[in-house]
């Protein structure tokens, strides 16, 4: 590896430290009072739910969506403005822990 291949090697693998270091101490209780709080009306949240809103996907579907990883999802949640859903104003502590949650609903 030359000396430029370096740098961007090394920023990558800290970058997917800090990522799944975070994801480890997500708590998934806590991502599923949060998802029944606030996303459980529109969403199916939970397994066993029957009610939600027929065009929008299950916590199942979005955390087996390939296009929808964790960033995504994090990046999403965070942004202040959604078209359709409203602002949710969560801390990262809580984006972190509603994401493990979603991913967590696909099996």
């Amino acid at each position: 590896m030359t000396r430029t291949g370096i740098l961007p090697g090394a920023i990558a693998v800290a970058l997917v430290l800090a990522f799944f270091d975070e994801g480890a101490t997500a708590d998934l209780a806590r991502g599923r009072g949060i998802a029944l709080r606030w996303c459980g009306e529109c969403h199916v949240v939970a397994p066993g739910q029957f009610h939600g809103s027929d065009s929008v996907p299950t916590f199942a579907q979005i955390g087996g969506a390939e296009h929808f990883n964790e960033a995504r999802l994090s990046d999403f949640l965070a942004s202040p403005q959604h078209t359709r859903m409203p602002n949710l104003s969560l801390t990262r502590s809580e984006i972190a822990d509603l994401v493990a949650y979603i991913k967590a609903q696909h099996h």
